[in-house]
């Protein structure tokens, strides 16, 4: 006797279509001992030894010329494969020997959609099982007939290592004992009509191959932290009333590395970090670092949700990276997609044969303007995976903070398409009603379990309550950018001085809601793509005049309500339009003229984060005063900044004319002097030098309906500042 099963089993097992590989595979009682069963194509001798010696157990014979042995030890006891390939041999642990390789309590919270740890649970994880060490695969894929982990240690061949299924959660698993990190690695699967589908990349790998190579990577997890003094701040450096000022990056266009073998994120780690920590910023924001198969899409289509980008290095030089920030003080924010991801086949498209992570039906399944797939957020599992992306950044990677990208997408169901294009909800209405719950749970967990960190949407309608929280019938981020008031402010800018007249309210409409959300103010790479240039080519006026333009507009963003974006070369006045192929233009600086804007953005960021009325009451309208709202003639604008009680009132003042303005009166809360702390218009940063001395007496004239006033000189295309001494 030699333990065989039927010819049907053998027969599905050799043909890689058996869907319960460990019912036939393994070991299995029959009379007279234990059948040793095993699918090994290129052997030519297989013997069992015992676990803990050297000692025969049993020969195993070749019963299908495809590779199927089988063989009878007396017992069941614990056992290795001595797999000879010709002249070499390989001794291993089988892996249908071992037991279901998640927890009960695992496969419960998988089905629930509620595995908070769920970038630990499924994907590749080296872990020790009955003592083994070796990789425990698992994947959700409900509707497959049959997966097998591929990869270069088994040929690629779906034969070798199908996978067992657990029922409960859809989710397929096996331990392949003494495979090591750095094994590329995919999946296999039969569709529920039986067909062959595309390799498919593991949707929660920690590392991918570079594109345009598509294998997950087994890799060792462990992370070394330094960063306790940042993590024990961070409640406190990123509360509601702290400064909060972004410099957005793009990592792979920031600045090239050099040809010294030095990784993409190291070299971040050793450039980017010190220059970020000189210019004052008090975060970086990445966009998206999550792999991505398409470098065009500067990583608004990823495919690996839970994995860095392998462009810039391996995962644990960008964690290095995060805490070499956190190290000098800086937090890490990272943009992050949940509405949508690319239909690439090796991708999450009908991952298993199915639409699976995507609706069905195209009109609410398919995003034509991105030609990309939506996320089906009513499947709890899908929400389950998102939401186990998301903590995987925070929790994993200790990033302070996930910006949301195109959340008005996720809200409305009738986003860029046009009528008969989409399906109404269940009131027959247009809002995503799916979404909504999402992002509510997405709020409630981060909450929850990263307290601290930041939540930010890019969202730009007038859905209310973006930052308000859920259990208040909001969203529950804890900031939005404000996109309205960039493009109403850089329209403003666009206009030539002289017809600024007729466009005063461009500047003044933002704070009729300025305090109705936690606003960000972005200047991010969406204004410097696809045509629009830069930002010192949208200013008017010859060389000198965009210069100053530039400055003068950043300085009213830096006083105006709301947190500060920046993207990176808007900082020293690029030239050029970003492309994400090639580095920043750093020659310029070379030019005093953009080293003075970049001299500029600097002193703006110690400003900002030296006068609390900046920031304290940022989000309050009792922090905000108008005193020169209304003056179109000469295109001036005046507003006052309060912080605490203790806390001196800073004064802007704004003039986006060439034209200086002499014994200009403007209205204070009190008398005494007043300190001219900021001029855009100063020597340093480029300007023509003119301003105040750097003092001022309030006189006891009333203006503006305040009880004193400051008679104050301003220099053309500038915006001065000036605190209560």
């Amino acid at each position: 006797m030699n333990g065989s099963p039927d010819h049907a089993a053998v027969a599905a097992i050799v043909q890689a279509r058996h869907g319960d590989p460990f019912a036939v595979l393994g070991p299995h009682d029959v009379e007279g001992g234990c059948a040793v069963r095993a699918m090994l194509p290129d052997a030519t001798r297989v013997s069992l030894l015992a676990r803990d010696s050297d000692a025969l157990l049993a020969e195993l014979q070749r019963i299908d010329a495809a590779g199927f042995w089988c063989g009878v030890m007396a017992g069941r006891v614990p056992y290795r494969l001595r797999i000879e390939l010709g002249e070499s041999e390989r001794i291993t642990e089988d892996p249908y020997a071992f037991g279901p390789a998640l927890g009960d309590l695992d496969i419960y919270l998988l089905a629930e959609g509620r595995h908070r740890e769920l970038g630990r649970a499924l994907g590749a994880h080296v872990v020790r099982m009955d003592g083994v060490l070796g990789v425990r695969f698992a994947v959700w894929a409900p509707n497959a007939r049959r997966v097998s982990v591929v990869g270069d240690f088994n040929r690629w061949d779906g034969r070798r290592h199908p996978m067992r299924l657990r029922h409960d959660a859809g989710v397929w698993e096996l331990f392949i004992p003494r495979l090591a990190p750095g094994a590329l690695y995919k999946y296999e699967l039969l569709g529920p009509d039986g067909a062959l589908l595309p390799l498919k990349a593991d949707p929660v790998a920690g590392a991918h191959e570079a594109p345009p190579a598509t294998a997950s990577i087994v890799i060792d997890e462990a992370l070394r932290w330094r960063d306790d003094a940042w993590m024990a701040k961070r409640a406190a450096r990123q509360a509601p009333d702290a400064p909060l000022s972004i410099y957005e990056v793009h990592a792979a266009s920031w600045l090239h590395p050099r040809d010294d073998g030095t990784d993409g994120w190291t070299h971040l780690a050793q450039r980017l970090v010190p220059y970020v920590q000189r210019m004052g910023f008090t975060h970086v924001e990445f966009m998206p670092v999550m792999a991505h198969p398409f470098g065009a899409s500067s990583g608004y289509q990823p495919l690996g949700p839970f994995a860095p980008t392998a462009g810039l290095g391996p995962p644990d030089s960008f964690a290095a990276m995060i805490d070499r920030f956190h190290e000098a003080g800086i937090g890490v924010i990272l943009d992050w997609v949940a509405a949508h991801f690319p239909t690439d086949a090796h991708g999450l498209a009908h991952f298993d044969g199915t639409a699976l992570y995507e609706h069905a039906d195209p009109r609410e399944g398919y995003q034509p303007e991105w030609n990309s797939l939506l996320y089906n957020l009513g499947r709890a599992e899908v929400r389950g995976f998102l939401i186990g992306s998301a903590l995987q950044w925070l929790e994993h990677y200790h990033a302070d903070g996930l910006r949301v990208d195109a959340v008005a997408s996720m809200l409305y169901r009738d986003y860029s398409r046009r009528e008969g294009e989409w399906v109404p909800n269940r009131y027959g209405g247009r809002e995503n009603l799916e979404a909504v719950a999402f992002l509510r749970e997405l709020s409630g967990v981060v909450r929850e379990r990263c307290p601290a960190a930041l939540l930010i949407a890019e969202e730009s309608t007038a859905w209310p309550g973006v930052t308000r929280g859920a259990e208040d019938g909001g969203l529950g981020f804890t900031h939005k950018w404000n996109i309205g008031w960039m493009h109403d402010t850089l329209r403003y800018m666009h206009e030539d001085p002289v017809h600024r007249r007729w466009h005063h309210d461009d500047i003044t409409v933002g704070l009729i809601n300025a305090f109705s959300e936690h606003f960000i103010l972005p200047l991010s790479h969406d204004e410097v793509v696809h045509g629009k240039g830069s930002l010192l080519g949208q200013m008017p006026g010859d060389a000198w005049q965009k210069f100053a333009n530039l400055r003068a507009y950043l300085a009213f963003m830096w006083t105006h309500p709301g947190r500060k974006l920046l993207f990176m070369g808007g900082e020293f006045a690029q030239a050029r339009e970003w492309s994400y192929d090639r580095e920043l233009d750093w020659f310029l600086l070379d030019d005093s003229r953009h080293a003075g804007v970049q001299l500029l953005v600097r002193d703006l960021n110690c400003l900002y984060r030296e006068l609390p009325a900046l920031s304290r009451r940022d989000g309050e309208a009792t922090g905000f005063r108008w005193v020169v709202p209304n003056d179109r003639e000469s295109s001036v604008f005046a507003y006052l900044r309060f912080g605490g009680p203790d806390d001196p009132p800073v004064l802007a003042v704004c003039n986006f004319t060439p034209v200086p303005r002499v014994s200009y009166r403007v209205g204070v809360p009190h008398g005494g002097g007043w300190r001219e702390v900021f001029n855009s218009d100063a020597e340093i940063y480029g300007g023509s030098n003119m301003g105040n001395g750097g003092w001022v007496e309030a006189q006891p004239e009333p203006s503006n309906d305040l009880p004193a006033s400051l008679s104050l000189t301003l220099p053309p295309l500038a915006t001065i500042v000036l605190r209560a001494a």
